[in-house]
Protein backbone atom coordinates (compact mmCIF):
# COMPACT_ATOMS: atom_id res chain seq x y z
CA UNK A 1 0.00 0.00 0.00
CA UNK A 2 1.40 3.41 -0.96
CA UNK A 3 0.65 6.19 1.47
CA UNK A 4 1.35 9.89 0.84
CA UNK A 5 2.20 12.30 3.64
CA UNK A 6 2.48 16.03 3.10
CA UNK A 7 5.71 17.40 4.56
CA UNK A 8 4.83 20.47 6.64
CA UNK A 9 7.37 23.28 6.83
CA UNK A 10 8.85 23.49 10.31
CA UNK A 11 10.63 25.85 12.65
CA UNK A 12 13.80 26.46 10.65
CA UNK A 13 12.08 26.44 7.29
CA UNK A 14 10.52 29.84 7.86
CA UNK A 15 14.00 31.32 7.88
CA UNK A 16 14.28 30.60 4.18
CA UNK A 17 11.23 32.72 3.43
CA UNK A 18 12.79 35.84 4.86
CA UNK A 19 14.56 38.43 2.79
CA UNK A 20 17.73 38.03 4.83
CA UNK A 21 19.94 34.96 4.80
CA UNK A 22 22.41 35.60 7.56
CA UNK A 23 23.43 33.02 10.10
CA UNK A 24 26.45 32.42 12.34
CA UNK A 25 27.69 28.97 13.41
CA UNK A 26 30.38 27.73 15.77
CA UNK A 27 31.58 24.11 15.97
CA UNK A 28 33.40 22.97 19.11
CA UNK A 29 35.01 19.54 19.07
CA UNK A 30 34.96 17.25 22.08
CA UNK A 31 38.58 18.01 23.01
CA UNK A 32 38.02 21.78 22.80
CA UNK A 33 35.13 21.87 25.29
CA UNK A 34 35.58 22.16 29.04
CA UNK A 35 33.27 19.25 29.89
CA UNK A 36 34.00 16.99 26.93
CA UNK A 37 30.74 17.68 25.10
CA UNK A 38 30.58 18.37 21.38
CA UNK A 39 28.90 21.73 20.79
CA UNK A 40 27.57 23.63 17.82
CA UNK A 41 25.74 26.95 17.66
CA UNK A 42 23.32 28.41 15.16
CA UNK A 43 21.69 31.82 14.91
CA UNK A 44 18.91 31.78 12.34
CA UNK A 45 18.76 35.41 11.29
CA UNK A 46 15.91 36.82 9.25
CA UNK A 47 12.52 38.48 9.45
CA UNK A 48 10.30 35.59 10.53
CA UNK A 49 8.42 34.21 13.53
CA UNK A 50 9.77 30.79 14.59
CA UNK A 51 7.71 28.12 16.31
CA UNK A 52 9.47 25.61 18.53
CA UNK A 53 8.68 22.10 17.37
CA UNK A 54 9.03 18.65 18.88
CA UNK A 55 8.50 15.61 16.66
CA UNK A 56 8.14 12.13 18.11
CA UNK A 57 9.78 9.03 16.67
CA UNK A 58 7.50 7.12 14.32
CA UNK A 59 7.19 3.93 12.31
CA UNK A 60 6.02 4.19 8.73
CA UNK A 61 4.27 1.87 6.33
CA UNK A 62 6.11 0.24 3.48
CA UNK A 63 5.81 2.34 0.34
CA UNK A 64 4.97 5.56 2.19
CA UNK A 65 5.71 8.69 0.18
CA UNK A 66 6.43 12.23 1.43
CA UNK A 67 5.00 15.04 -0.68
CA UNK A 68 7.05 18.23 -0.49
CA UNK A 69 5.05 21.43 -0.47
CA UNK A 70 6.42 24.73 -1.73
CA UNK A 71 5.70 28.21 -0.37
CA UNK A 72 2.90 28.56 -2.89
CA UNK A 73 1.14 25.53 -1.40
CA UNK A 74 1.73 23.39 -4.47
CA UNK A 75 3.34 19.96 -4.33
CA UNK A 76 6.91 20.27 -5.65
CA UNK A 77 7.82 16.61 -5.63
CA UNK A 78 7.87 13.38 -3.67
CA UNK A 79 10.46 11.27 -1.90
CA UNK A 80 10.35 7.84 -0.30
CA UNK A 81 9.83 7.67 3.46
CA UNK A 82 12.02 5.41 5.60
CA UNK A 83 10.56 2.71 7.83
CA UNK A 84 11.39 4.59 11.05
CA UNK A 85 12.10 8.26 11.81
CA UNK A 86 13.80 9.50 14.97
CA UNK A 87 12.45 12.00 17.48
CA UNK A 88 13.57 15.60 16.98
CA UNK A 89 13.59 18.50 19.46
CA UNK A 90 14.21 21.78 17.67
CA UNK A 91 17.26 20.90 15.56
CA UNK A 92 18.57 18.02 17.70
CA UNK A 93 17.46 14.41 17.54
CA UNK A 94 17.15 11.65 20.12
CA UNK A 95 20.69 10.39 19.40
CA UNK A 96 22.20 13.82 20.16
CA UNK A 97 22.77 14.70 16.49
CA UNK A 98 22.38 18.47 16.01
CA UNK A 99 22.44 20.49 12.79
CA UNK A 100 22.84 24.21 12.01
CA UNK A 101 23.57 26.09 8.79
CA UNK A 102 24.58 29.31 7.11
CA UNK A 103 23.83 30.28 3.52
CA UNK A 104 26.78 31.51 1.47
CA UNK A 105 25.02 31.63 -1.94
CA UNK A 106 28.26 31.29 -3.91
CA UNK A 107 27.82 31.37 -7.66
CA UNK A 108 24.14 32.09 -8.27
CA UNK A 109 24.22 30.36 -11.66
CA UNK A 110 24.81 27.07 -9.85
CA UNK A 111 21.38 27.02 -8.23
CA UNK A 112 19.32 24.32 -9.87
CA UNK A 113 15.62 25.25 -10.28
CA UNK A 114 14.92 21.62 -11.18
CA UNK A 115 16.33 20.29 -7.90
CA UNK A 116 13.81 19.08 -5.35
CA UNK A 117 15.49 19.43 -1.97
CA UNK A 118 16.26 22.76 -0.34
CA UNK A 119 18.65 22.87 2.61
CA UNK A 120 15.85 23.02 5.20
CA UNK A 121 14.40 19.72 3.96
CA UNK A 122 17.87 18.19 4.09
CA UNK A 123 18.37 19.28 7.69
CA UNK A 124 15.07 17.83 8.76
CA UNK A 125 15.48 14.54 6.93
CA UNK A 126 19.03 14.13 8.26
CA UNK A 127 17.82 14.57 11.84
CA UNK A 128 15.03 12.06 11.32
CA UNK A 129 17.33 9.47 9.73
CA UNK A 130 20.80 9.77 11.32
CA UNK A 131 22.40 8.38 14.47
CA UNK A 132 25.79 10.10 13.95
CA UNK A 133 27.13 13.26 12.34
CA UNK A 134 28.92 11.30 9.63
CA UNK A 135 25.72 9.44 8.87
CA UNK A 136 23.93 12.81 8.58
CA UNK A 137 26.49 13.87 5.96
CA UNK A 138 25.80 10.65 4.06
CA UNK A 139 22.02 11.09 4.32
CA UNK A 140 22.15 14.67 3.01
CA UNK A 141 24.51 13.90 0.15
CA UNK A 142 22.65 10.71 -0.73
CA UNK A 143 19.32 12.52 -0.90
CA UNK A 144 20.59 15.28 -3.21
CA UNK A 145 22.21 12.69 -5.44
CA UNK A 146 18.85 10.94 -5.85
CA UNK A 147 16.42 13.87 -5.82
CA UNK A 148 18.46 16.95 -6.71
CA UNK A 149 19.61 19.98 -4.71
CA UNK A 150 17.58 23.18 -4.98
CA UNK A 151 19.31 25.76 -2.75
CA UNK A 152 22.28 28.04 -3.33
CA UNK A 153 25.58 27.56 -1.49
CA UNK A 154 25.15 26.18 2.02
CA UNK A 155 27.36 25.33 5.00
CA UNK A 156 25.99 22.71 7.42
CA UNK A 157 27.28 22.33 10.99
CA UNK A 158 26.67 18.78 12.20
CA UNK A 159 27.47 17.37 15.63
CA UNK A 160 27.05 14.12 17.50
CA UNK A 161 28.41 13.03 20.87
CA UNK A 162 31.83 12.17 19.40
CA UNK A 163 32.47 14.42 16.42
CA UNK A 164 31.65 17.66 14.64
CA UNK A 165 31.53 17.90 10.84
CA UNK A 166 31.29 20.81 8.41
CA UNK A 167 29.57 20.08 5.09
CA UNK A 168 29.60 22.69 2.30
CA UNK A 169 27.43 22.28 -0.78
CA UNK A 170 26.54 24.08 -4.01
CA UNK A 171 24.24 23.14 -6.86
CA UNK A 172 25.21 21.88 -10.33
CA UNK A 173 23.26 24.56 -12.23
CA UNK A 174 20.04 24.22 -14.20
CA UNK A 175 19.52 20.70 -15.44
CA UNK A 176 22.44 19.34 -13.46
CA UNK A 177 22.37 16.24 -11.27
CA UNK A 178 23.02 15.96 -7.55
CA UNK A 179 25.28 18.56 -5.94
CA UNK A 180 28.90 19.58 -5.54
CA UNK A 181 30.15 19.27 -1.96
CA UNK A 182 32.92 18.62 0.50
CA UNK A 183 32.74 17.66 4.19
CA UNK A 184 35.46 17.81 6.83
CA UNK A 185 35.62 16.53 10.38
CA UNK A 186 36.80 19.14 12.89
CA UNK A 187 40.00 17.82 14.50
CA UNK A 188 39.66 17.02 18.17
CA UNK A 189 40.75 19.94 20.32
CA UNK A 190 39.83 22.55 17.69
CA UNK A 191 36.93 24.85 16.91
CA UNK A 192 35.53 26.08 13.59
CA UNK A 193 33.20 28.93 12.61
CA UNK A 194 31.35 30.03 9.50
CA UNK A 195 29.07 32.96 8.73
CA UNK A 196 27.55 33.15 5.24
CA UNK A 197 30.76 32.39 3.36
CA UNK A 198 32.34 29.10 2.35
CA UNK A 199 35.34 28.42 4.59
CA UNK A 200 36.66 25.07 3.32
CA UNK A 201 39.68 25.71 1.12
CA UNK A 202 42.14 22.94 0.38
CA UNK A 203 41.16 19.46 1.55
CA UNK A 204 42.78 16.03 1.60
CA UNK A 205 41.46 13.74 -1.11
CA UNK A 206 42.92 10.56 0.38
CA UNK A 207 41.63 10.73 3.97
CA UNK A 208 38.16 9.21 3.95
CA UNK A 209 38.06 9.06 7.74
CA UNK A 210 38.15 12.84 8.03
CA UNK A 211 37.14 14.16 4.61
CA UNK A 212 34.37 13.27 2.18
CA UNK A 213 33.56 14.93 -1.15
CA UNK A 214 31.56 14.55 -4.35
CA UNK A 215 33.29 12.95 -7.30
CA UNK A 216 32.72 16.03 -9.44
CA UNK A 217 34.06 18.62 -6.97
CA UNK A 218 37.21 19.46 -8.96
CA UNK A 219 36.18 18.42 -12.48
CA UNK A 220 33.10 20.65 -12.44
CA UNK A 221 35.18 23.69 -11.43
CA UNK A 222 37.69 22.97 -14.22
CA UNK A 223 34.98 22.46 -16.84
CA UNK A 224 33.28 25.75 -15.97
CA UNK A 225 36.44 27.86 -15.67
CA UNK A 226 36.33 28.24 -11.89
CA UNK A 227 39.71 26.56 -11.49
CA UNK A 228 42.74 26.21 -13.74
CA UNK A 229 44.78 23.12 -12.82
CA UNK A 230 47.68 24.54 -14.84
CA UNK A 231 47.72 27.76 -12.84
CA UNK A 232 50.15 26.43 -10.26
CA UNK A 233 47.79 26.79 -7.31
CA UNK A 234 46.08 24.02 -5.33
CA UNK A 235 42.35 23.57 -5.66
CA UNK A 236 40.35 25.39 -3.00
CA UNK A 237 36.62 24.76 -2.69
CA UNK A 238 35.82 28.26 -1.43
CA UNK A 239 37.85 30.03 -4.12
CA UNK A 240 36.14 28.01 -6.84
CA UNK A 241 32.55 28.09 -5.64
CA UNK A 242 32.28 31.14 -3.39
CA UNK A 243 34.19 34.07 -4.91
CA UNK A 244 34.45 36.99 -2.51
CA UNK A 245 33.91 40.73 -2.83
CA UNK A 246 35.01 43.43 -0.35
CA UNK A 247 31.45 43.79 0.92
CA UNK A 248 30.95 40.02 1.32
CA UNK A 249 34.26 39.68 3.13
CA UNK A 250 33.35 42.48 5.53
CA UNK A 251 29.89 40.99 6.10
CA UNK A 252 31.10 37.46 6.79
CA UNK A 253 34.74 37.18 7.77
CA UNK A 254 34.56 39.78 10.55
CA UNK A 255 32.30 37.46 12.51
CA UNK A 256 34.63 34.49 12.10
CA UNK A 257 37.61 36.65 13.06
CA UNK A 258 35.88 37.82 16.23
CA UNK A 259 35.01 34.27 17.31
CA UNK A 260 38.60 33.18 16.74
CA UNK A 261 40.22 36.24 18.32
CA UNK A 262 38.14 35.81 21.49
CA UNK A 263 38.77 32.06 21.68
CA UNK A 264 42.51 32.31 21.01
CA UNK A 265 43.87 35.79 21.72
CA UNK A 266 47.39 34.34 21.57
CA UNK A 267 47.07 33.94 17.79
CA UNK A 268 46.86 37.71 17.30
CA UNK A 269 44.83 37.19 14.14
CA UNK A 270 45.08 40.39 12.10
CA UNK A 271 42.01 42.19 10.77
CA UNK A 272 43.55 42.46 7.29
CA UNK A 273 41.38 39.85 5.59
CA UNK A 274 38.02 40.99 6.94
CA UNK A 275 38.95 44.58 6.09
CA UNK A 276 39.39 43.46 2.48
CA UNK A 277 43.10 44.16 2.10
CA UNK A 278 44.42 42.72 -1.12
CA UNK A 279 46.66 39.68 -0.73
CA UNK A 280 45.55 39.27 2.87
CA UNK A 281 45.61 35.67 4.11
CA UNK A 282 42.27 33.98 4.82
CA UNK A 283 41.58 32.89 8.36
CA UNK A 284 42.22 29.22 9.10
CA UNK A 285 39.40 26.70 8.82
CA UNK A 286 39.84 25.81 12.48
CA UNK A 287 41.90 26.94 15.45
CA UNK A 288 42.86 25.56 18.85
CA UNK A 289 41.38 27.78 21.60
CA UNK A 290 43.73 29.06 24.29
CA UNK A 291 41.60 27.26 26.86
CA UNK A 292 38.78 24.78 26.63
CA UNK A 293 35.38 26.40 26.20
CA UNK A 294 32.44 25.96 28.57
CA UNK A 295 28.85 26.22 27.40
CA UNK A 296 28.65 29.70 28.94
CA UNK A 297 31.79 30.67 26.98
CA UNK A 298 30.13 29.57 23.76
CA UNK A 299 26.94 31.45 24.61
CA UNK A 300 29.08 34.54 25.17
CA UNK A 301 30.70 34.12 21.74
CA UNK A 302 27.23 34.35 20.23
CA UNK A 303 26.76 37.70 21.98
CA UNK A 304 29.29 39.83 20.19
CA UNK A 305 29.35 43.31 18.66
CA UNK A 306 33.16 43.46 18.39
CA UNK A 307 33.42 45.04 21.83
CA UNK A 308 36.93 46.12 22.71
CA UNK A 309 38.13 46.30 19.09
CA UNK A 310 38.41 49.22 16.64
CA UNK A 311 35.12 47.96 15.16
CA UNK A 312 33.18 48.10 18.44
CA UNK A 313 29.59 48.80 17.43
CA UNK A 314 28.70 50.26 20.83
CA UNK A 315 31.07 53.19 20.21
CA UNK A 316 31.00 56.19 17.90
CA UNK A 317 28.37 58.54 16.56
CA UNK A 318 26.70 55.65 14.71
CA UNK A 319 25.92 54.03 18.09
CA UNK A 320 23.81 57.03 19.08
CA UNK A 321 23.74 58.62 22.54
CA UNK A 322 23.08 55.32 24.36
CA UNK A 323 25.63 53.07 22.68
CA UNK A 324 23.30 50.87 20.65
CA UNK A 325 25.06 48.25 18.49
CA UNK A 326 22.04 47.86 16.20
CA UNK A 327 22.37 48.97 12.59
CA UNK A 328 19.20 49.02 10.54
CA UNK A 329 18.93 47.55 7.07
CA UNK A 330 19.99 48.00 4.36
CA UNK A 331 23.61 47.33 5.29
CA UNK A 332 25.08 49.11 2.26
CA UNK A 333 24.82 52.85 1.72
CA UNK A 334 26.32 55.75 -0.20
CA UNK A 335 27.18 59.36 0.55
CA UNK A 336 25.97 62.05 -1.82
CA UNK A 337 28.63 63.23 -4.27
CA UNK A 338 30.88 60.27 -3.39
CA UNK A 339 31.61 57.30 -5.63
CA UNK A 340 32.66 55.14 -2.69
CA UNK A 341 30.55 52.32 -1.26
CA UNK A 342 29.94 51.99 2.46
CA UNK A 343 28.59 49.24 4.69
CA UNK A 344 27.69 48.93 8.34
CA UNK A 345 29.46 46.31 10.38
CA UNK A 346 27.53 43.04 10.66
CA UNK A 347 27.81 41.67 14.21
CA UNK A 348 27.26 38.14 15.49
CA UNK A 349 24.51 39.35 17.80
CA UNK A 350 21.82 41.10 15.78
CA UNK A 351 18.23 42.22 16.11
CA UNK A 352 17.40 40.16 13.01
CA UNK A 353 17.84 36.82 14.80
CA UNK A 354 14.67 34.73 14.83
CA UNK A 355 16.06 32.05 17.10
CA UNK A 356 19.43 30.61 18.07
CA UNK A 357 20.73 27.56 19.85
CA UNK A 358 23.79 26.09 21.52
CA UNK A 359 23.72 22.29 21.49
CA UNK A 360 25.65 19.94 23.76
CA UNK A 361 26.10 16.29 22.81
CA UNK A 362 27.56 14.34 25.75
CA UNK A 363 28.74 10.75 25.40
CA UNK A 364 29.03 9.94 29.12
CA UNK A 365 25.26 10.08 29.57
CA UNK A 366 22.39 8.12 28.02
CA UNK A 367 21.23 9.81 24.82
CA UNK A 368 17.94 10.89 26.41
CA UNK A 369 19.89 12.78 29.07
CA UNK A 370 23.05 13.71 27.17
CA UNK A 371 21.48 15.77 24.42
CA UNK A 372 21.00 19.34 25.64
CA UNK A 373 19.58 21.98 23.31
CA UNK A 374 19.92 25.53 24.67
CA UNK A 375 17.31 27.55 22.81
CA UNK A 376 16.91 31.32 22.64
CA UNK A 377 14.55 33.69 20.83
CA UNK A 378 15.35 36.95 19.05
CA UNK A 379 18.55 38.95 19.61
CA UNK A 380 21.13 36.78 21.38
CA UNK A 381 22.29 39.76 23.47
CA UNK A 382 18.87 40.31 25.04
CA UNK A 383 17.66 36.71 24.95
CA UNK A 384 17.90 33.85 27.44
CA UNK A 385 19.07 30.32 26.60
CA UNK A 386 16.65 27.67 27.85
CA UNK A 387 17.75 24.04 28.42
CA UNK A 388 15.72 21.54 26.42
CA UNK A 389 16.73 17.92 26.82
CA UNK A 390 16.45 15.83 23.66
CA UNK A 391 14.15 13.45 25.57
CA UNK A 392 11.48 16.19 25.56
CA UNK A 393 8.29 15.18 23.80
CA UNK A 394 6.15 18.31 24.19
CA UNK A 395 6.72 21.90 23.14
CA UNK A 396 5.95 24.66 25.68
CA UNK A 397 2.78 26.51 24.78
CA UNK A 398 4.07 30.08 24.51
CA UNK A 399 6.85 28.96 22.13
CA UNK A 400 4.43 27.46 19.59
CA UNK A 401 2.15 30.49 19.17
CA UNK A 402 2.09 33.67 17.15
CA UNK A 403 2.75 35.04 13.70
CA UNK A 404 4.75 37.87 12.21
CA UNK A 405 1.55 39.61 11.15
CA UNK A 406 0.13 40.30 14.60
CA UNK A 407 1.67 41.18 17.96
CA UNK A 408 0.62 38.95 20.84
CA UNK A 409 1.77 38.72 24.44
CA UNK A 410 0.86 35.02 24.25
CA UNK A 411 3.85 34.49 21.96
CA UNK A 412 7.25 34.15 23.63
CA UNK A 413 8.93 35.40 20.45
CA UNK A 414 6.91 38.62 20.47
CA UNK A 415 7.66 39.18 24.15
CA UNK A 416 11.41 38.87 23.54
CA UNK A 417 11.08 41.22 20.57
CA UNK A 418 9.18 43.73 22.68
CA UNK A 419 11.93 43.82 25.29
CA UNK A 420 14.74 44.05 22.73
CA UNK A 421 13.09 46.76 20.64
CA UNK A 422 12.04 48.84 23.64
CA UNK A 423 15.63 48.75 24.88
CA UNK A 424 16.61 50.89 21.89
CA UNK A 425 15.25 53.90 23.76
CA UNK A 426 18.11 53.83 26.26
CA UNK A 427 20.23 50.83 25.33
CA UNK A 428 23.17 51.43 27.67
CA UNK A 429 20.83 51.70 30.66
CA UNK A 430 18.13 49.21 29.81
CA UNK A 431 20.30 46.31 28.74
CA UNK A 432 21.81 46.27 32.23
CA UNK A 433 18.36 45.44 33.58
CA UNK A 434 17.86 42.82 30.86
CA UNK A 435 21.25 41.19 31.36
CA UNK A 436 20.65 40.97 35.11
CA UNK A 437 17.62 38.75 34.49
CA UNK A 438 19.39 36.85 31.72
CA UNK A 439 22.41 36.11 33.92
CA UNK A 440 20.28 35.11 36.88
CA UNK A 441 18.31 32.56 34.86
CA UNK A 442 21.14 31.15 32.74
CA UNK A 443 23.48 30.84 35.71
CA UNK A 444 20.77 29.00 37.61
CA UNK A 445 20.13 26.62 34.72
CA UNK A 446 23.85 25.86 34.38
CA UNK A 447 24.22 25.38 38.14
CA UNK A 448 21.25 23.00 38.24
CA UNK A 449 22.31 20.99 35.22
CA UNK A 450 24.56 18.43 37.03
CA UNK A 451 21.81 17.63 39.54
CA UNK A 452 19.18 17.32 36.80
CA UNK A 453 21.54 15.10 34.78
CA UNK A 454 22.25 12.88 37.76
CA UNK A 455 18.59 12.48 38.72
CA UNK A 456 17.57 11.78 35.12
CA UNK A 457 20.38 9.26 34.56
CA UNK A 458 19.40 7.38 37.73
CA UNK A 459 15.76 7.36 36.65
CA UNK A 460 16.73 6.19 33.18
CA UNK A 461 18.34 3.03 34.55
CA UNK A 462 15.08 2.10 36.25
CA UNK A 463 12.50 3.50 33.86
CA UNK A 464 13.48 5.32 30.63
CA UNK A 465 9.92 6.52 30.10
CA UNK A 466 9.80 8.10 33.57
CA UNK A 467 13.17 9.76 32.93
CA UNK A 468 11.82 11.26 29.70
CA UNK A 469 8.74 12.58 31.53
CA UNK A 470 10.97 14.13 34.20
CA UNK A 471 13.18 15.87 31.61
CA UNK A 472 10.21 16.97 29.51
CA UNK A 473 8.54 18.53 32.54
CA UNK A 474 11.78 20.19 33.64
CA UNK A 475 12.51 21.68 30.19
CA UNK A 476 8.97 22.94 29.69
CA UNK A 477 8.68 24.42 33.17
CA UNK A 478 11.95 26.32 32.74
CA UNK A 479 10.83 27.58 29.33
CA UNK A 480 7.59 28.90 30.76
CA UNK A 481 9.45 30.43 33.71
CA UNK A 482 11.62 32.35 31.25
CA UNK A 483 8.56 33.44 29.28
CA UNK A 484 6.78 34.78 32.37
CA UNK A 485 9.93 36.52 33.60
CA UNK A 486 10.25 38.25 30.22
CA UNK A 487 6.61 39.34 30.33
CA UNK A 488 7.29 40.87 33.75
CA UNK A 489 10.53 42.37 32.47
CA UNK A 490 8.74 44.09 29.60
CA UNK A 491 6.27 45.64 32.05
CA UNK A 492 9.06 46.70 34.44
CA UNK A 493 11.05 48.36 31.65
CA UNK A 494 8.09 50.32 30.31
CA UNK A 495 7.34 51.56 33.80
CA UNK A 496 10.94 52.37 34.71
CA UNK A 497 11.85 54.14 31.46
CA UNK A 498 8.57 55.89 30.68
CA UNK A 499 8.59 59.13 28.63
CA UNK A 500 12.37 59.39 28.63
CA UNK A 501 12.68 59.48 32.41
CA UNK A 502 14.28 56.78 34.50
CA UNK A 503 12.95 55.75 37.90
CA UNK A 504 15.43 55.32 40.73
CA UNK A 505 15.33 52.57 43.38
CA UNK A 506 12.68 54.48 45.28
CA UNK A 507 10.43 54.81 42.25
CA UNK A 508 11.08 58.51 41.64
CA UNK A 509 11.36 59.59 38.00
CA UNK A 510 14.49 61.52 37.12
CA UNK A 511 15.98 62.92 33.95
CA UNK A 512 19.31 61.34 33.07
CA UNK A 513 19.99 63.40 29.96
CA UNK A 514 22.64 62.45 27.44
CA UNK A 515 26.22 61.22 27.92
CA UNK A 516 28.85 63.95 27.98
CA UNK A 517 30.83 62.45 25.09
CA UNK A 518 27.77 62.39 22.86
CA UNK A 519 26.99 66.04 23.72
CA UNK A 520 30.53 66.91 22.68
CA UNK A 521 29.88 65.24 19.33
CA UNK A 522 26.65 67.21 18.89
CA UNK A 523 28.50 70.41 19.70
CA UNK A 524 31.26 69.62 17.25
CA UNK A 525 28.86 68.83 14.42
CA UNK A 526 26.35 71.64 15.08
CA UNK A 527 28.14 74.24 17.22
CA UNK A 528 25.72 77.13 16.67
CA UNK A 529 22.23 75.64 16.58
CA UNK A 530 21.83 74.88 20.27
CA UNK A 531 23.93 77.77 21.65
CA UNK A 532 22.09 80.44 23.62
CA UNK A 533 23.04 84.11 23.18
CA UNK A 534 24.89 85.83 26.03
CA UNK A 535 23.38 88.99 27.48
CA UNK A 536 25.11 91.60 29.57
CA UNK A 537 23.26 91.42 32.89
CA UNK A 538 24.08 95.05 33.87
CA UNK A 539 22.72 96.41 30.58
CA UNK A 540 19.67 94.23 30.98
CA UNK A 541 18.80 96.05 34.21
CA UNK A 542 18.88 99.53 32.60
CA UNK A 543 18.05 99.04 28.93
CA UNK A 544 15.44 96.31 28.72
CA UNK A 545 11.84 97.57 28.90
CA UNK A 546 10.60 94.72 31.06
Amino acid sequence: MVRQVRFILVIMLVCAASTVFACTDILVSKGASADGSVMITYSCDGEFHPHFRVTKAADHEAGEIISLQGWDGKIKGKIAQVSHTYAVVGLMNEFQVAIGESTFDGRKELQNPDGLLHYWYLMRFALERSRTAREAVEVITGLVEKYGYASTGESFSIADKKEAWLLEMVGPGKGGKGAIWVARRIPDGYICAHANASVIGEFPMDDKKNCLYSKNVVDYAVAHGYYDPKGGKPFRFNDAYCPMTPQKIRYTATRVWSIFRRSAPSLHLPPDFHRGLKEAVRYPLWIKPDRKLSVSDVMALMRDHYEGTPYDMTKGVDAGPFNSPQRWRPMNWKVEASTDDYTWERPISTQQTGFSFVSQSRDWLPDAVGGLYWYGLDNTWTSCYIPFYCASFEAPDAYTKGSLDKFSMDSAWWVFNLVSNFAEIKWSYMTKDILAVQNELENRFIAMEPAVDQAAAALYKKDPKLAAEYLNDYSNSQAMTVYHRWVNLSEDLICKYNDGYMKDNEGRARAVGYPAEWLKTVHRLRPEQFKLPRWDEKKMETELPF
